[in-house]
């Protein structure tokens, strides 16, 4: 079984990179990516339960893993919402699955949404871990356009094992994350 070839990278270039970047002397502490995390929240699924088999079938065609279903945790009145009830999906990739759905997202995915001009810089949540919601599922190639009925949105987490956020944006940039050029003031 082949490794990925962003892991094999990340052993061969990023990790030294890294280390002499942020001037760490342990191998540990160099920041690595642990999951990516992907959520799709369906909020139509209330009135129509067949909406969330489509979305959960197309995560699973990008992830190339079952989705668990996500349910309400509380119930809201105004939304006709109970607690209990199906509201959207989630997988989580760690390893060598992980590796490939990064390679596929940045190369393949990220490159044919409609006036890319790059991901936000700004989703960081403070501890290291990247959020990157998407609008569109059709951007990836595995969605056959033609059966498409709805659209939905999901959102992609990267966790890392990185103390501060410029060190995840560090280590998502050597993987080839397409971030907003920043403006040097």
């Amino acid at each position: 079984m082949a490794e990925a070839r962003l892991y094999t990278a990340y052993k061969k270039e990023i990790h030294p990179k890294l280390k002499q970047e942020f001037s760490l002397e342990n191998n540990m502490a160099v920041p690595k990516l642990q999951k990516i995390v992907i959520n799709a929240g369906v909020g139509e699924a209330i009135d129509n339960t067949k909406i969330l088999d489509s979305v959960t079938s197309n995560v699973a065609a990008i992830t190339g893993q079952q989705p668990v279903t996500t349910k309400a945790k509380k119930s809201i009145s105004n939304f006709k919402l109970r607690e209990g009830m199906p509201i959207g999906c989630k997988v989580t990739l760690r390893k060598k699955v992980m590796y490939e759905f990064l390679d596929r997202l940045i190369n393949l995915a990220l490159p044919r949404t409609r006036d890319f001009q790059g991901v936000p810089d700004k989703s960081f949540d403070g501890r290291g871990n990247y959020t990157l919601g998407i609008k569109e599922h059709t951007i990836f190639p595995e969605i056959d356009v033609d059966k498409v009925d709805k659209l939905h949105g999901m959102d992609i987490t990267f966790v890392t094992s990185a103390e501060t956020d410029e060190q995840a944006y560090a280590l998502l940039k050597h993987f080839g994350m397409p971030f907003v050029k920043r403006d040097s003031k």
